[in-house]
């Protein structure tokens, strides 16, 4: 034990052979270099180069090795365990490197690194040892519990005080191939065989006989995975009198045979580990060697893990009784408040860069004619004019027809009412144009979207009446584009406002419906409790579910474009963007995709902001850029939703799993929804954390290979990269574009043989997204 901590036992050795041993506390095996074989009571382990090996409390276990090798051993003491954590006999830990599942690697990176400090920390020596080893105990312990317990099981909860307990258990383990009885143990005990039946059941909590078959249960097992043996020779050799008494037992604890288990769980063939009769071990101390070793354990350190509370949750999706279900995908609206805009360089860019990543049909602008797009009438005594009015609005819509793109343009009920009669004047001339220079198949594609709020002070029959008239207007010059209203709905009363009951009786004259969805309106953000920020969790779905049933209700079963939406977020430039929201934005995608016929974005904060002297932030619509082109959570969150193919056959709260001809995709979701404001505060945010077990059975067995796509506030936000890059000096187009090229989601690549059921660990950040595309592989 080293006397400078005496709860902690480290040793780096050659290891030739370590005699059979009952294991005191928990102890870490970790192969600096080398070979090393681990046998245990049901087990055999075979080590190469950094793999790293848990031995629960009360484990017989020995070792061999080629003495070429250079092991680290970390024992931690009961003492110290039962000091710290109150469920440590009734916990055990599964913890091997060669079993590890995907999503777990990064935690035994953390181990080796924690392990690889302790051996510096302990060379060094100096004043803080202690204190530095109580840190590097405290992490490695914190990720054990949180994400490697398992249920204990009587082994672990032997009371390792109890020296006469000890001395029977050990004296089973090694003898368990012989016909032991009570009578025999009670003699070398010195006590009466009633005695120790009711002391052991005491002890142990099942009788004397139950626990020395479940001993030898758990070396058959051994035998059956690991060695081509018979099953007789299996039953004699671990201490059953015949074949059939072992097969009766063996399918009493695992429900099937001996030989079903075999087949269906066998492993490679491995030589156990001969009896030797002494330890041959080296102890290594300081060297350059061993140094150089340890210092490729430090290199690898992962920093994409934060070892911090988390809700753990297991997650299991048979493929077997799945139901195929399209994928929908509605169009895509994309904002630029005025036509001239997308003569701007960069808002072309930003425009092609949706249109190639998100998929984009229609371009949203306000006032179709009222704007300055249109350059003033100059008057001329030309006899032909060569000047047109139309010339900046032709440069636009020539983009855009080259492109594929089509005009989503918002009419309010002011704009018009303003000159009434110098509008439609207006409205039809440009239409006129149109029709001459892009032709009536391009122009049947726009959508006109007449427009007023919820509290208007206007009365409904002038509504009414200036839409009927817009609509004749429009339909006259171009019959087949789609003229629709906007039709505010109030999610409480489940109704429209008295000044919008008209165009519920006016199904013929409208081609769809628009509407708004907003999680923020649903809160006051200066309350500080979260019951209320709950209550907005599904209001987006659940508004677009009663617009729906409400217009069906009325006969009006028209398409419906969400023209403007968002997820909840802060209504300050900080609260905003600290709130990381990417799975909230996803989430509400997927799940009004087949109700939906277009969803609306904002094209960048710069222009959702204009006209706004105070460039305050704006939450009635969902930007999919920031300044200088970066691209906020809305566009990631969205590109996996244009990434998902095939059908789902397997989708929940927080998950989708669908299936496509080259293999299979798997979304994983945090989705949270609180208060703004608490995003700003670590300590609360570490209960949302999700650390997720996922198992997936009856995939289609073989080679695969999956990438892992990550998007959370640590891998793709663009706000934190701003803060960690920030100055009070500014930032200028350097700093920005660097910012802008670490602000993507993370990439990781396995490769797995998948035979049976598939499992993996996924560890969720609040409303992170976890991407898996699980390729089938061809050889």
């Amino acid at each position: 034990m080293d006397q400078r901590q005496k709860d902690f036992y480290l040793r780096i050795q050659k290891i030739g052979y370590v005699a059979p041993s009952l294991n005191r506390g928990i102890e870490f095996v970790l192969v600096i270099d080398g070979e090393l074989k681990i046998e245990t009571r049901n087990r055999i382990y075979q080590l190469k180069d950094k793999d790293l090996l848990l031995i629960n409390r009360n484990e017989l276990f020995e070792m061999q090795g080629n003495k070429q090798n250079s092991v680290l051993r970390f024992t931690i003491s009961d003492t110290y365990m039962d000091q710290f954590y109150g469920e440590y006999r009734n916990r055990r830990f599964e913890c091997f490197s060669g079993d590890i599942d995907m999503g777990r690697e990064v935690l035994l990176d953390q181990l080796r690194t924690f392990f690889g400090e302790m051996v510096i920390a302990y060379f060094r020596n100096d004043e803080i040892y202690a204190i530095e080893m109580q840190r590097l105990v405290s992490e490695v312990l914190l990720i054990l519990i949180r994400r490697f317990k398992e249920k204990g099981s009587v082994f672990e909860k032997i009371d390792t005080e109890d020296q006469r307990i000890i001395q029977i258990v050990d004296y089973l383990e090694k003898h368990f191939q012989e016909p032991l009885t009570l009578e025999e143990m009670a003699d070398k005990t010195f006590v009466s065989p009633g005695y120790l039946s009711r002391y052991f059941k005491k002890a142990m909590g099942m009788g004397f006989s139950r626990f020395l078959m479940n001993i030898r249960l758990k070396h058959s097992v051994k035998d059956l995975l690991y060695t081509s043996d018979s099953i007789s020779q299996i039953a004699m050799k671990n201490g059953f009198p015949n074949a059939k008494s072992f097969a009766k037992f063996f399918k009493e604890i695992y429900g099937e045979t001996p030989k079903v288990y075999r087949d269906q769980h066998v492993e490679e063939k491995v030589n156990t580990i001969e009896l030797i009769q002494k330890e041959d071990i080296e102890t290594l101390t300081n060297s350059n060697e061993i140094f150089l070793k340890i210092g490729s354990l430090l290199t690898e350190k992962d920093n994409t893990y934060s070892n911090t509370e988390a809700r753990y949750e297991e997650l299991f999706i048979d493929t077997s009784i799945s139901t195929q279900e399209k994928i929908y995908r509605p169009d895509h609206v994309l904002i630029i408040r005025e036509l001239k805009e997308i003569l701007r360089e960069d808002v072309r860019e930003q425009v092609l860069a949706v249109k190639d990543e998100l998929r984009l049909n229609y371009i949203g602008i306000r006032n179709l004619v009222g704007n300055s797009t249109f350059l003033p009438t100059v008057e001329t005594d030309e006899l032909i004019s060569t000047s047109s009015p139309y010339f900046t609005a032709d440069l636009a819509i020539n983009f855009l027809k080259k492109h594929d793109l089509s005009i989503f343009s918002r009419i309010d009920y002011q704009d018009i009412s303003m000159d009434e009669e110098a509008y439609f004047t207006k409205l039809k001339a440009f239409l006129r144009h149109c029709l001459l220079a892009y032709g009536e198949s391009y122009l049947s594609k726009w959508h006109i979207l007449y427009y007023e709020s919820y509290y208007s002070a206007v009365d409904g029959k002038e509504l009414q009446r200036i839409y009927e008239k817009l609509h004749h207007t429009i339909k006259k010059i171009v019959p087949k584009i789609h003229v629709g209203v906007y039709i505010p709905f109030s999610i409480e009363k489940e109704r429209t406002s008295d000044q919008h009951v008209w165009l519920l009786q006016k199904a013929d004259n409208i081609d769809f419906i628009g509407y708004h969805a907003n999680q923020n309106n649903a809160i006051n953000f200066e309350e500080s409790r979260n019951d209320r920020f709950l209550f907005a969790k599904d209001y987006i779905k659940e508004k677009t579910t009663k617009l729906k049933n409400y217009l069906k209700q009325l006969h009006m079963e028209k398409p419906l474009h969400l023209i403007s939406w968002n997820t909840l977020s802060g209504n300050t430039r900080y609260t905003n963007g600290t709130f990381f929201r990417g799975a909230l934005v996803l989430k509400n995608a997927l799940e009004i995709s087949k109700d939906v016929q277009s969803l609306g974005f904002w094209i960048n904060t710069e222009l959702h902001e204009v006209g706004d002297q105070h460039h305050r932030i704006q939450l009635e619509g969902m930007e999919l850029f920031h300044f200088f082109k970066g691209k906020r959570p809305a566009y990631h969150a969205m590109a996996f939703a244009e990434k998902l193919s095939g059908n789902a056959i397997a989708y929940g709260e927080d998950y989708i799993l669908t299936e496509y001809e080259g293999g299979y995709q798997l979304v994983l979701m945090n989705c949270t929804n609180i208060n703004p404001y608490f995003s700003i505060e670590d300590a609360f945010l570490r209960q949302l954390n999700k650390d997720i077990r996922v198992t997936i059975s009856n995939l289609k067995p073989g080679e695969y290979q999956i990438r892992k796509y990550i998007f959370d506030k640590d891998n793709g936000a663009l706000y934190k990269n701003w803060g960690n890059l920030g100055s009070i000096h500014g930032v200028d187009l350097e700093v920005t574009k660097y910012i802008n090229r670490l602000s993507h989601p993370s990439m990781q690549i396995f490769d797995e043989t998948i035979l049976g059921d598939w499992s993996f660990y996924s560890f969720l950040s609040i409303n992170a997204i976890h991407f898996f595309d699980i390729r089938k592989t061809y050889s």
